[in-house]
């Protein structure tokens, strides 16, 4: 990672915790009123040279069940403010691959050297893949080659945006616009590696 792309997600973690802190307060209250403490998820993800670290979340399940405040902040995309303390710390960055856990890795058998280009990244808090792909989406993999191989500041910043958009207006209708607007096309992802509006 270049020094700008450093200093890039430093300002906008930065800024991320200062303007979304009445947000987290709000959200950190929710969660403790309604399910109680622990108000944060900790789980093993892997990251930059296959390195684990502990990505931070607010809690949105008990018990294996999704709770009432959980279900909002998941759809919001708002459980995943906390990683900003992520960025922070240098275990992601704003824009990358999804952060993924040592389980997943495992199950998708990347585990080769020809796996080696998507963890040369920080994961990120948001991304290609996170904004027009569903969780277990075959097409994971072309998408973060497809975003590693054409990133820029300028992408990146329209990624973020997108991901404001999801705050407001909830993942599936971004993944709808996403697909109406033909953004894959733009970085030549290969179409069946999108997912469809109906998913």
């Amino acid at each position: 990672m270049s020094m700008a792309q450093r200093m890039f997600d430093l300002i906008g973690a930065a800024a991320g915790l200062l303007f979304f802190s009445p947000v987290m307060a709000v959200i950190a209250a929710l969660v403790w009123l309604t399910d109680g403490a622990p108000l944060l998820f900790r789980q093993t993800r892997v990251g930059l040279d296959r390195r684990p670290f502990t990505i931070l979340k607010f809690r949105s399940m008990r018990d294996g069940q999704v709770t009432p405040a959980g279900r909002f902040i998941r759809v919001t995309g708002l459980d995943e403010l906390p990683q900003f303390v992520n960025i922070l710390r240098g275990d992601m960055s704003a824009v990358g691959p999804r952060p993924l856990t040592p389980a997943d890795v495992q199950r998708l058998g990347w585990l080769t050297p020809q796996h080696d280009f998507r963890w040369r990244s920080r994961p990120g808090l948001t991304g290609l893949a996170q904004l027009t792909s569903g969780p277990s989406s075959p097409g994971t993999l072309e998408l973060d080659r497809a975003y590693l191989d054409r990133r820029t500041l300028l992408l990146d910043c329209r990624l973020i945006g997108l991901s404001f958009a999801v705050n407001m207006f909830g993942k599936a209708r971004v993944r709808q616009y996403l697909n109406r607007a033909r953004f894959g096309d733009a970085i030549d992802v290969p179409p069946e590696h999108r997912e469809s509006p109906g998913q």
